[in-house]
Protein backbone atom coordinates (compact mmCIF):
# COMPACT_ATOMS: atom_id res chain seq x y z
CA UNK A 1 0.00 0.00 0.00
CA UNK A 2 1.13 3.59 -0.67
CA UNK A 3 2.03 6.55 1.77
CA UNK A 4 -1.73 8.47 1.32
CA UNK A 5 0.08 11.94 3.33
CA UNK A 6 2.99 12.08 1.14
CA UNK A 7 1.17 11.73 -2.41
CA UNK A 8 -1.34 14.49 -0.68
CA UNK A 9 1.56 16.49 0.43
CA UNK A 10 2.98 16.59 -2.88
CA UNK A 11 0.49 17.34 -4.27
CA UNK A 12 -0.37 20.21 -2.22
CA UNK A 13 3.49 21.62 -3.56
CA UNK A 14 2.79 20.96 -7.51
CA UNK A 15 0.10 23.02 -7.06
CA UNK A 16 1.40 25.66 -5.25
CA UNK A 17 4.14 26.01 -7.69
CA UNK A 18 1.00 25.79 -11.02
CA UNK A 19 -0.49 28.76 -9.09
CA UNK A 20 2.86 31.29 -8.37
CA UNK A 21 3.64 30.41 -11.98
CA UNK A 22 0.36 31.43 -13.39
CA UNK A 23 0.51 34.64 -11.26
CA UNK A 24 3.75 35.52 -12.21
CA UNK A 25 2.90 35.45 -15.99
CA UNK A 26 0.23 37.86 -15.50
CA UNK A 27 1.32 41.86 -16.09
CA UNK A 28 2.69 43.95 -12.82
CA UNK A 29 0.78 47.36 -13.80
CA UNK A 30 -2.20 48.53 -11.63
CA UNK A 31 -5.00 50.22 -13.29
CA UNK A 32 -5.62 51.97 -9.99
CA UNK A 33 -6.10 55.71 -9.06
CA UNK A 34 -2.52 55.75 -7.92
CA UNK A 35 -1.20 54.53 -10.89
CA UNK A 36 1.66 52.45 -9.08
CA UNK A 37 3.05 49.62 -9.98
CA UNK A 38 2.36 46.07 -8.28
CA UNK A 39 5.21 44.05 -6.54
CA UNK A 40 5.41 40.68 -8.19
CA UNK A 41 5.29 37.97 -5.61
CA UNK A 42 8.49 37.01 -4.49
CA UNK A 43 7.56 34.35 -2.02
CA UNK A 44 5.27 31.06 -1.53
CA UNK A 45 2.40 31.21 -1.02
CA UNK A 46 0.42 29.55 2.17
CA UNK A 47 -0.07 25.65 1.76
CA UNK A 48 -4.08 24.63 1.27
CA UNK A 49 -5.67 23.76 4.23
CA UNK A 50 -4.63 19.76 5.36
CA UNK A 51 -7.99 18.44 6.76
CA UNK A 52 -8.38 18.12 10.57
CA UNK A 53 -6.79 14.57 11.90
CA UNK A 54 -9.86 13.91 13.15
CA UNK A 55 -11.48 13.99 9.98
CA UNK A 56 -9.52 10.96 8.66
CA UNK A 57 -11.78 7.58 8.96
CA UNK A 58 -10.44 4.52 10.95
CA UNK A 59 -9.53 1.75 8.71
CA UNK A 60 -12.39 -0.15 7.41
CA UNK A 61 -13.47 -2.95 9.63
CA UNK A 62 -16.49 -5.39 9.62
CA UNK A 63 -20.36 -4.02 10.16
CA UNK A 64 -21.57 -4.45 13.48
CA UNK A 65 -24.48 -6.54 11.86
CA UNK A 66 -22.19 -8.84 10.59
CA UNK A 67 -20.24 -9.19 13.16
CA UNK A 68 -22.99 -10.46 15.13
CA UNK A 69 -24.20 -12.40 12.54
CA UNK A 70 -20.98 -14.50 13.14
CA UNK A 71 -21.01 -14.54 16.95
CA UNK A 72 -24.37 -15.82 17.02
CA UNK A 73 -23.31 -18.63 14.27
CA UNK A 74 -20.81 -19.75 16.72
CA UNK A 75 -23.10 -19.87 19.47
CA UNK A 76 -25.64 -21.84 18.17
CA UNK A 77 -23.14 -24.55 16.61
CA UNK A 78 -21.18 -24.80 20.13
CA UNK A 79 -24.69 -25.30 21.47
CA UNK A 80 -25.71 -27.89 19.04
CA UNK A 81 -21.99 -29.61 20.23
CA UNK A 82 -22.53 -29.56 23.36
CA UNK A 83 -26.02 -31.48 23.48
CA UNK A 84 -24.73 -33.85 21.13
CA UNK A 85 -22.31 -34.64 23.55
CA UNK A 86 -24.70 -35.14 26.23
CA UNK A 87 -27.50 -37.18 24.15
CA UNK A 88 -24.45 -39.38 22.49
CA UNK A 89 -22.39 -39.45 26.34
CA UNK A 90 -25.47 -40.28 28.25
CA UNK A 91 -25.31 -36.87 30.16
CA UNK A 92 -28.78 -35.22 29.79
CA UNK A 93 -32.42 -35.46 31.28
CA UNK A 94 -33.84 -37.61 28.56
CA UNK A 95 -30.81 -38.79 26.51
CA UNK A 96 -32.16 -42.57 26.99
CA UNK A 97 -34.91 -42.45 24.56
CA UNK A 98 -33.53 -39.29 22.58
CA UNK A 99 -30.65 -41.90 22.03
CA UNK A 100 -33.37 -44.76 21.14
CA UNK A 101 -35.15 -42.63 18.91
CA UNK A 102 -31.95 -41.36 17.19
CA UNK A 103 -30.77 -45.27 16.60
CA UNK A 104 -28.13 -44.48 19.11
CA UNK A 105 -29.64 -47.09 21.84
CA UNK A 106 -27.31 -50.28 23.15
CA UNK A 107 -24.55 -49.10 20.65
CA UNK A 108 -23.12 -47.19 23.62
CA UNK A 109 -22.29 -48.41 27.56
CA UNK A 110 -21.04 -51.71 29.04
CA UNK A 111 -22.06 -54.14 29.19
CA UNK A 112 -21.90 -55.80 32.84
CA UNK A 113 -21.85 -59.43 34.28
CA UNK A 114 -24.47 -60.55 36.54
CA UNK A 115 -23.86 -62.18 39.97
CA UNK A 116 -24.81 -65.45 37.98
CA UNK A 117 -23.85 -66.55 34.48
CA UNK A 118 -25.86 -63.62 32.92
CA UNK A 119 -25.26 -60.02 31.89
CA UNK A 120 -27.30 -56.98 31.90
CA UNK A 121 -27.20 -53.55 30.46
CA UNK A 122 -28.27 -50.08 31.50
CA UNK A 123 -30.61 -47.75 29.05
CA UNK A 124 -28.35 -44.88 30.84
CA UNK A 125 -26.49 -44.03 34.20
CA UNK A 126 -25.90 -41.03 36.23
CA UNK A 127 -22.96 -38.65 34.86
CA UNK A 128 -19.44 -40.01 36.05
CA UNK A 129 -20.95 -43.37 37.87
CA UNK A 130 -22.16 -46.75 36.90
CA UNK A 131 -25.51 -46.15 39.13
CA UNK A 132 -28.36 -46.76 36.38
CA UNK A 133 -31.11 -44.04 35.62
CA UNK A 134 -34.45 -45.23 36.99
CA UNK A 135 -37.63 -44.88 38.27
CA UNK A 136 -38.57 -43.61 42.24
CA UNK A 137 -38.74 -46.73 43.85
CA UNK A 138 -41.09 -44.95 46.71
CA UNK A 139 -43.60 -44.37 44.30
CA UNK A 140 -46.07 -46.60 41.59
CA UNK A 141 -45.63 -46.76 38.27
CA UNK A 142 -48.78 -45.73 36.74
CA UNK A 143 -49.86 -47.09 33.51
CA UNK A 144 -52.92 -46.55 30.94
CA UNK A 145 -53.63 -49.12 27.98
CA UNK A 146 -55.38 -48.07 25.45
CA UNK A 147 -57.04 -51.28 24.07
CA UNK A 148 -57.55 -50.43 19.96
CA UNK A 149 -56.16 -53.42 18.07
CA UNK A 150 -55.53 -55.64 21.54
CA UNK A 151 -55.68 -59.38 21.57
CA UNK A 152 -59.22 -60.48 23.27
CA UNK A 153 -56.53 -61.50 26.26
CA UNK A 154 -54.91 -58.46 26.36
CA UNK A 155 -55.95 -57.68 30.32
CA UNK A 156 -54.35 -61.24 31.22
CA UNK A 157 -51.23 -60.55 29.57
CA UNK A 158 -50.50 -57.00 30.74
CA UNK A 159 -51.25 -57.92 34.44
CA UNK A 160 -49.28 -61.19 34.27
CA UNK A 161 -46.29 -59.30 32.92
CA UNK A 162 -46.37 -56.23 35.33
CA UNK A 163 -46.46 -58.50 38.18
CA UNK A 164 -43.51 -60.52 37.21
CA UNK A 165 -41.50 -57.15 36.02
CA UNK A 166 -42.75 -56.30 39.96
CA UNK A 167 -41.68 -59.52 41.78
CA UNK A 168 -38.33 -59.23 40.27
CA UNK A 169 -37.79 -55.48 40.57
CA UNK A 170 -39.28 -54.42 43.41
CA UNK A 171 -41.39 -51.78 41.53
CA UNK A 172 -44.68 -51.52 41.90
CA UNK A 173 -46.99 -51.00 38.75
CA UNK A 174 -50.47 -49.33 39.08
CA UNK A 175 -53.21 -49.81 36.89
CA UNK A 176 -55.11 -46.41 36.06
CA UNK A 177 -57.43 -48.43 33.24
CA UNK A 178 -58.36 -47.97 29.91
CA UNK A 179 -57.52 -44.67 27.81
CA UNK A 180 -58.05 -43.10 24.08
CA UNK A 181 -54.74 -41.76 24.08
CA UNK A 182 -52.40 -43.10 21.45
CA UNK A 183 -49.63 -39.95 21.80
CA UNK A 184 -46.80 -42.21 22.01
CA UNK A 185 -44.22 -39.94 22.06
CA UNK A 186 -45.42 -36.80 23.79
CA UNK A 187 -45.95 -38.12 27.32
CA UNK A 188 -45.96 -34.75 29.16
CA UNK A 189 -49.47 -32.94 30.03
CA UNK A 190 -49.39 -29.10 28.70
CA UNK A 191 -48.52 -27.93 32.17
CA UNK A 192 -45.43 -30.25 32.24
CA UNK A 193 -46.86 -33.09 34.43
CA UNK A 194 -46.03 -36.59 33.37
CA UNK A 195 -48.95 -38.23 32.08
CA UNK A 196 -48.97 -42.11 32.93
CA UNK A 197 -47.46 -44.72 30.74
CA UNK A 198 -49.21 -45.94 27.66
CA UNK A 199 -49.16 -49.41 26.87
CA UNK A 200 -50.94 -49.63 23.23
CA UNK A 201 -51.35 -52.32 20.19
CA UNK A 202 -50.76 -50.72 16.98
CA UNK A 203 -48.77 -51.52 13.16
CA UNK A 204 -46.03 -50.39 11.42
CA UNK A 205 -48.18 -47.53 9.73
CA UNK A 206 -48.85 -45.90 12.81
CA UNK A 207 -45.31 -46.52 14.57
CA UNK A 208 -42.62 -47.15 11.59
CA UNK A 209 -40.28 -48.17 14.35
CA UNK A 210 -42.64 -51.63 14.45
CA UNK A 211 -42.02 -52.54 10.41
CA UNK A 212 -39.47 -56.03 9.80
CA UNK A 213 -39.73 -58.77 12.94
CA UNK A 214 -40.24 -56.03 15.28
CA UNK A 215 -42.50 -57.67 18.03
CA UNK A 216 -42.71 -54.71 19.91
CA UNK A 217 -40.85 -50.96 20.87
CA UNK A 218 -40.52 -49.48 24.82
CA UNK A 219 -38.24 -46.75 26.25
CA UNK A 220 -39.09 -44.53 29.71
CA UNK A 221 -38.58 -40.62 29.49
CA UNK A 222 -37.09 -39.21 32.27
CA UNK A 223 -36.78 -35.71 33.89
CA UNK A 224 -34.12 -34.08 36.03
CA UNK A 225 -36.08 -33.07 39.64
CA UNK A 226 -33.03 -31.24 40.73
CA UNK A 227 -31.11 -33.23 42.11
CA UNK A 228 -31.36 -36.74 40.11
CA UNK A 229 -32.45 -37.48 36.53
CA UNK A 230 -34.86 -40.01 36.76
CA UNK A 231 -37.72 -41.83 35.05
CA UNK A 232 -41.03 -40.49 35.29
CA UNK A 233 -43.18 -41.78 31.80
CA UNK A 234 -42.95 -43.67 28.74
CA UNK A 235 -44.76 -45.83 26.31
CA UNK A 236 -44.74 -49.53 24.86
CA UNK A 237 -45.64 -50.36 21.67
CA UNK A 238 -46.95 -54.20 20.52
CA UNK A 239 -46.81 -55.25 17.13
CA UNK A 240 -50.43 -56.22 16.95
CA UNK A 241 -50.34 -58.03 13.28
CA UNK A 242 -47.23 -59.88 15.24
CA UNK A 243 -49.61 -60.86 18.15
CA UNK A 244 -52.13 -62.49 15.84
CA UNK A 245 -49.56 -64.49 14.17
CA UNK A 246 -47.85 -65.83 17.61
CA UNK A 247 -51.22 -66.33 19.11
CA UNK A 248 -51.91 -69.17 16.83
CA UNK A 249 -49.15 -71.10 17.11
CA UNK A 250 -48.26 -73.87 19.99
CA UNK A 251 -46.87 -71.87 23.29
CA UNK A 252 -47.95 -68.79 21.72
CA UNK A 253 -49.86 -67.53 25.16
CA UNK A 254 -46.11 -67.55 26.62
CA UNK A 255 -43.84 -65.73 24.15
CA UNK A 256 -46.61 -62.75 24.04
CA UNK A 257 -46.59 -62.44 27.79
CA UNK A 258 -42.25 -63.08 27.40
CA UNK A 259 -42.63 -59.88 24.51
CA UNK A 260 -44.75 -57.72 26.84
CA UNK A 261 -42.25 -58.57 29.67
CA UNK A 262 -39.03 -57.90 27.78
CA UNK A 263 -40.62 -54.24 26.53
CA UNK A 264 -41.78 -53.95 30.42
CA UNK A 265 -37.70 -54.29 30.89
CA UNK A 266 -36.85 -51.45 28.34
CA UNK A 267 -39.60 -49.31 30.17
CA UNK A 268 -38.29 -49.88 33.49
CA UNK A 269 -34.57 -48.90 32.47
CA UNK A 270 -32.63 -52.40 30.95
CA UNK A 271 -30.44 -52.92 27.76
CA UNK A 272 -30.32 -55.16 25.04
CA UNK A 273 -27.70 -57.59 25.55
CA UNK A 274 -25.38 -59.86 23.51
CA UNK A 275 -26.30 -63.48 25.73
CA UNK A 276 -28.87 -64.90 24.04
CA UNK A 277 -29.76 -66.99 27.76
CA UNK A 278 -31.04 -63.25 29.13
CA UNK A 279 -34.95 -62.12 27.94
CA UNK A 280 -33.13 -58.92 26.99
CA UNK A 281 -31.76 -60.39 24.22
CA UNK A 282 -33.42 -58.52 21.12
CA UNK A 283 -33.64 -61.89 19.55
CA UNK A 284 -33.87 -64.97 22.03
CA UNK A 285 -37.10 -67.36 22.22
CA UNK A 286 -36.63 -67.38 26.17
CA UNK A 287 -39.76 -66.69 28.23
CA UNK A 288 -37.98 -66.25 31.34
CA UNK A 289 -35.93 -63.66 32.96
CA UNK A 290 -32.36 -64.77 33.18
CA UNK A 291 -29.99 -64.17 36.22
CA UNK A 292 -28.78 -61.19 34.06
CA UNK A 293 -31.76 -59.46 33.67
CA UNK A 294 -32.77 -60.36 36.87
CA UNK A 295 -29.95 -58.39 38.57
CA UNK A 296 -29.91 -55.70 36.16
CA UNK A 297 -33.67 -54.99 37.66
CA UNK A 298 -32.79 -55.60 41.64
CA UNK A 299 -30.46 -52.87 40.78
CA UNK A 300 -33.09 -50.48 39.04
CA UNK A 301 -35.50 -51.43 41.75
CA UNK A 302 -32.69 -49.37 44.44
CA UNK A 303 -32.76 -46.44 42.32
CA UNK A 304 -33.00 -43.49 44.50
CA UNK A 305 -36.40 -41.70 45.41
Amino acid sequence: MGDSGWSRRRAERQWQRDLLREIRAMETTDEGPDGGTVTPIRGGLPRAARPSRRARHAPPGPAPLAHERRRTLLTVLVTLGVIGALVVLNLGPGSAQVRQWLGFDDRFGTQVEGDGSGSYEFLATRPGTDEPVGWSHCEPIPYVVNTDGAPDDWEDLVRDATDRMQEASGLVFEDRGTTDDRDFEGRFGLAGGAEPVLIAWADEDEVPGLSGDVAGLAGPMSRNDGMFQKYVTGRVVLDKEAFEEIESVRGGDEQREAIVLHELGHLVGLAHVDDPGELMHPTTETTELGPGDRSGLAILGDAPC
